[in-house]
């Protein structure tokens, strides 16, 4: 799939997995509207790579919508990249015993609004758009990529929010890529597995954190790097003969229980 002259939306583009892709798509000659909450490093990332920002919550249609109509008015959107999600820790059960100490439901809830119904706003309305694209010599009309985590697989204790959260998107990519199969729009999804982003920063010593983290890495023994989840996001997008596949990118590593 030929990305030049085309637009893209990066969800979460202000930081991390999504700053990172939203220049690797920039420097393939893609106009990049970068989604995103946090404004002022949005509009940064935007400027700084020849793109758009739009403040998007996206559980919202509307802000969704707005997003794709400021793309196109660009360039045609061929292109998204779902990035944008949030974590949350906490063990089903209290140590109390108590049902108020049980994991708190409206915080589940939450996590799964953000992380599941948001990319499947944003992957209903983007692909509604591209149905309307002139298609390719494969009938193509664009591609989506999806993030889940290796803890859709690997799930550690705490991670119930979490894992579940993005394990629906594995369950959600095959079905997704049929249904978008008539209008010629692919859809693939990234397992990231453990990397160097601000999602570590929280850590009282982040480099000792990281370090620790790193020993579950088969090899290299290291974190990933965001541009490595950006070349692969690239290449998802660019290879019309990859649809319906999620991919895992952890260097190997299997998450133990905690």
């Amino acid at each position: 799939m030929e990305l030049v002259r085309t637009s893209a939306l990066v969800t979460g583009g202000a930081s991390g997995l999504g700053e990172a892709t939203a220049r690797a798509l920039a420097d393939r000659g893609v106009h990049v509207v970068v989604m995103d909450l946090n404004d002022e490093r949005g509009r940064r990332v935007a400027d700084d790579i020849g793109g758009s920002f739009t403040h998007c919550d996206v559980t919202s249609p509307a802000d969704v919508e707005g997003a794709i109509a400021l793309a196109q008015d660009h360039a045609p959107l061929w292109s998204v990249v779902n990035c944008a999600g949030i974590v949350w820790a906490q063990r089903t059960l209290g140590r109390d015993g108590e049902y108020s100490s049980a994991h708190d439901l409206d915080t589940f809830r939450r996590i799964v609004e953000v992380n599941l119904v948001g990319t499947f706003n944003v992957g209903r309305l983007a692909a509604t758009a591209m149905s309307h694209n002139d298609p390719d010599p494969d009938g193509g009309r664009g591609a989506i990529v999806m993030t889940a985590s290796v803890a859709a697989q690997d799930g550690q204790i705490g991670q119930v929010a979490y894992a579940s959260s993005k394990g629906a998107i594995l369950g959600l990519t095959l079905p997704l890529a049929r249904d978008l199969a008539v209008v010629g729009v692919r859809v693939n999804t990234i397992l990231p597995g453990l990397i160097d982003t601000p999602i570590y920063d929280f850590a009282p010593d982040p480099v000792a954190f990281k370090a620790q983290l790193a020993s579950n890495v088969l090899f290299p023994r290291r974190l990933g790097m965001s541009t490595e989840f950006a070349h692969l996001a690239v290449e998802l997008l660019t290879n019309s003969y990859l649809n319906a596949e999620y991919v895992r990118l952890d260097g190997g590593a299997r998450l133990p229980p905690k």
